[in-house]
């Protein structure tokens, strides 16, 4: 595939950049796809006054290739996940979930990451067999890489084994497998089988939690492992999700979406459940999905805007008051551009200077009825059509966009 065109250097000028703990005035400089620490002479410079720029978000468990599968239709909560997914064999059945599954996996896994892209999220852990079209140069968001997995104690026959895959993960990489993801006995009795089999360490990122008891997550603390809090698949299919605050208190916790076939729409929206369990601050949350997300899946300093840091960002209005308050108060529709490696993707038409300085050819688009411009290597026809509320918009000829933002060159 073709790889992303250079980076120009570039200067972030009025906005409010959200550092860890802080918001900061001063201009944010990208250089080479990376956030420097002081301007280039020559640096494009775009002016942000009324805005706030973020880090990209952080989703620590997705399933890509499955956000568009149609989620499996249920009156009672399961008891684990293990009978949801018996239950979900049928489902396959389905012609509207046969006739996703025709679409070559490649495309798919570019869906899942698209679908995080325009909610500001620019990078995730994905929960299964690696792909080749995950090393595309072109891949619409950073992935979680180096790290070890395994599916799920009760189900042994996907993924690698348990206490194979573990031993031969590094140390300073993370180890992710499902765990306690119910609300009966044997959910209930998953850490403590973990532990035996000696895989609960530092690394071990256990996705879930639900049946944790406390005595389990004092372990968890003990040991230094952290867990993935998923609440909107929780929620959706057990009718119940962690009790996150010991978890937090600790530093043991982030959040992730755990894919469209059981949980949020997005990372945004996977925040505005959180922030409905009301167990949370806005600020809390924020760093769950930034700053947290980034220590516990040892990302360095991805996840903040900090000098050296990949410049990945989303750019939203400043609507006055705590920065975390004006994320979580949004939906993906309400951004006004994100950026992947210091290039724009997907932004409000009158950021077209941006990416014409950048060399970007783009598309016009309706995001959820709102007009937006993306990158054309983002607007195939074939993934466009997976993603609900996107759909391309034919220029008119002779249209030119309404650049209300000042851009200085």
């Amino acid at each position: 595939m073709d790889t992303l065109p250079p980076t120009p250097s570039v200067s972030l000028q009025r906005a409010g950049i959200v550092l860890p703990g802080s918001v900061s005035r001063a201009p944010l400089s990208i250089r080479e796809g990376r956030v420097a620490s002081s301007p280039a002479s020559w640096a494009y410079r775009v002016d942000l006054r009324g805005h706030l720029v973020f880090p990209g978000l952080i989703n620590a468990h997705d399933h890509l290739h499955v956000n568009a599968v149609p989620p499996l239709a249920h009156d009672a909560p399961f008891a684990n996940s293990y009978a949801w997914i018996e239950a979900f064999q049928s489902h396959f059945e389905q012609a509207t979930v046969a006739a996703v599954l025709r679409h070559p996996k490649a495309l798919r896994m570019r869906h899942g990451a698209l679908k995080n892209l325009l909610a500001g999220t620019t990078c995730v852990a994905h929960h299964d067999p690696w792909h080749p079209v995950l090393d595309a140069a072109d891949f619409p968001v950073a992935l979680v890489r180096g790290h070890g997995w395994s599916y799920a104690l009760g189900w042994p026959s996907y993924g690698p084994p348990v206490k194979d895959s573990f031993a031969a993960t590094p140390p300073d990489k993370p180890w992710m497998i499902h765990l306690a993801e119910g609300t009966d006995e044997a959910a209930q009795s998953e850490l403590s089988l973990l532990d035996q089999l000696g895989c609960l360490a530092a690394n071990s990122v256990l996705i879930h939690g639900v049946g944790l008891h406390e005595r389990d997550i004092e372990r968890i603390v003990e040991v230094g492992a952290s867990v993935v809090w998923c609440p909107s698949s929780n929620l959706n299919l057990l009718g119940a999700t962690l009790e996150p605050r010991r978890l937090h208190a600790a530093g043991c916790l982030t959040l992730g979406t755990d894919s469209r076939l059981s949980g949020a729409r997005d990372l945004l929206e996977e925040l505005h459940v959180a922030m409905a369990q009301g167990e949370l601050s806005s600020a809390q949350l924020l760093a769950l999905v930034t700053t947290e997300a980034s220590r516990l899946l040892r990302l360095g300093s991805r996840g903040s805007l900090m000098p050296g840091a990949p410049a990945d960002m989303f750019i939203v209005e400043d609507k006055g008051g705590a920065a975390a308050d004006s994320l979580l108060g949004i939906d993906r529709s309400n951004i006004r551009a994100v950026v992947r490696e210091g290039l724009p993707r997907i932004a409000d038409p009158d950021f077209a200077e941006w990416f014409d300085a950048a060399g970007i050819d783009v598309v016009p688009v309706m995001l959820d009825g709102r007009p937006k411009l993306i990158a054309r290597e983002l607007a195939e026809p074939a993934l466009m059509a997976m993603e609900p509320g996107l759909e391309a918009v034919p220029a008119r000829p002779g249209q030119v966009y309404d650049l209300r933002m000042e851009v200085q060159q």
